[in-house]
């Protein structure tokens, strides 16, 4: 067996560790450009709360996705002005790195199986999607 003194190992280290943090030029770098997708579900049965609990269910088993960085379950507001938007059930927000990812999570099983297993349960969805607006940094 070949014995490796401490000071050659610790120089071996410092040398990869530094080579693994060279910084890439930044126009090299992919930047990032968050990508929301924000669903509103409308219930065939806006008054059953079971439905909405089952419909809220089916998303939180969604938010297991592994592309979702962030997602908000939400109920209307009791917001109450001409401009705000309150029929809908039950909304549905995520936030992704990027487009790519989102796309991901359009076709990943976890999602084909909650349309399957929860689609009976709305008669509308609207989907408004969002891409972060690049700074002139």
């Amino acid at each position: 067996m070949k014995t490796i003194k401490r000071r050659s190992f610790l120089t071996n280290v410092a040398i990869t560790s530094a080579l693994g943090a060279v910084a890439l030029p930044s126009e090299a770098k992919p930047k990032k450009k968050t990508f929301i997708h924000h669903v509103y579900f409308w219930l065939k049965n806006p008054s059953s709360e079971a439905d909405r609990s089952k419909l809220i269910e089916g998303l939180t088993a969604l938010s297991k996705v592994p592309t979702i960085r962030f997602h908000h379950i939400g109920l209307p507001a009791s917001t109450n002005r001409s401009v705000i938007e309150r029929s809908y059930s039950v909304s549905w927000m995520l936030f992704f790195d990027n487009l790519a990812e989102e796309e991901i999570y359009q076709t990943h099983p976890i999602h084909l199986k909650f349309i399957a297993d929860y689609s009976h349960l709305w008669e509308k969805v609207t989907v408004f999607d969002s891409e972060e607006v690049s700074s002139s940094k």
